[in-house]
């Protein structure tokens, strides 16, 4: 279970108007009660946990710390099998690997899978002060707050963009766009949009996903044109270790990230015919198998794709699946060129 323990102090840096959370990890009850205690006096809010199972489950119930120091050598869950899940839950996640010694071959194994830092243990109690006051922890702490601001700046700069989009109400074709986006953002269905390069379907997919009960989760872009067949499956549904020549480690692919989210596949029309099979096994049953891998993976993904080629001759000509075009196409939404709207124009040139 984990222990809090809090103290009145101006040591620590303020973030959002807070005193910065710090989770310390580790199955020596003696050295994570000692360095609580430190950190405390510096005015962090510290929780202490001795597994990482318990730390992975805090950040699941909604309890992420700004940082976490973790121990590499613990029982069950060792720090880099800790590091490694922490990481996947919570990219932007700030960790500090703690250990009695220096090892090469631990440090950039940490750095690999995304620490901060590494810092040795102290040989006695009178050095945690050592680590309480470490310069790993404050820049750790900078860039939490640097993440965060740049999070919110983007979210900012996607509702500006997006209210926008949904302000150019002036043409009919744009209101009937709208009101596609309105009709169908609370549903799953999956939604094919047709346009032109550059009239703003990435726009489209992203009002939908922002105005769904998916809105807080992922939105994945892939763009379907811009890899070769064979590196896009890996892209999309991600690899084994040694699945293909140049696979050093294994990969999480698109699909994966975009769990409980929505994945956007632009400029669907070229993908190859093989892949789409692999994609309608994934619309038809909500699972897949990774390149090198017979393990099915379960996914919860909201499917928004784009083209600005012509699918239907595409399927005339043997180009494309007309099984996969149906499933793609429940709802279709075109956008307009600008040349087709111009009284739009005023209207944009002010946003801009």
């Amino acid at each position: 279970m984990a222990t809090v323990a809090r103290a009145p102090s101006d040591s620590a840096p303020v973030v959002d108007g807070r005193r910065p959370s710090i989770a310390v990890v580790d199955d020596d009850s003696g050295f994570a009660g000692y360095l609580r205690t430190f950190l405390a006096l510096r005015g962090y809010d510290v929780r202490a946990y001795s597994r990482g199972d318990e730390i992975i489950a805090a950040i699941k119930q909604g309890e992420p710390p700004d940082i976490v120091l973790l121990d590499v050598a613990m029982p069950g869950m060792d720090g880099l099998q800790t590091l490694k899940a922490l990481k996947t839950a919570r990219p932007e996640m700030q960790v500090i690997m703690l250990s009695g010694r220096e090892q090469a071959q631990i440090i950039v194994e940490a750095v690999r899978l995304g620490a901060a830092d590494y810092v040795v243990k102290p040989g006695d109690p009178e050095g945690l002060g050592d680590i309480a006051h470490d310069s790993a922890i404050k820049q750790a702490i900078e860039r939490t707050r640097l993440v965060d601001e740049l999070t919110s700046l983007r979210r900012q700069l996607s509702d500006d963009q997006d209210q926008a989009f949904l302000g150019w109400g002036d043409s009919p074709a744009m209101r009937q766009v709208a009101h596609i986006i309105e009709q169908v953002a609370d549903s799953d269905v999956t939604v094919l949009i047709r346009g032109e390069s550059g009239v703003g379907k990435e726009l489209v997919a992203r009002a939908i996903h922002q105005r769904s009960t998916r809105k807080n989760k992922p939105f994945v872009k892939v763009n379907c044109a811009a890899l070769p067949a064979e590196l896009l499956e890996s892209e999309l549904f991600g690899h084994e270790r040694g699945a293909f020549t140049g696979a050093a480690t294994t990969r999480i692919g698109k699909f994966e990230q975009a769990n409980f989210g929505t994945i956007f596949l632009d400029e669907i029309g070229e993908m190859k015919p093989p892949l789409q099979a692999k994609l309608l096994h994934v619309l038809q049953d909500a699972e897949f198998t990774k390149l090198g891998s017979n393990k099915k993976i379960e996914v919860d993904v909201r499917v928004v794709t784009a083209t600005n080629r012509d699918l239907e001759a595409m399927m005339l000509r043997g180009q494309f699946r007309e099984d996969l075009y149906y499933r793609l196409k429940v709802i279709e939404a075109a956008v307009p060129p600008l040349r087709e709207r111009r009284e739009e124009v005023h209207q944009l040139s002010h946003f801009f």
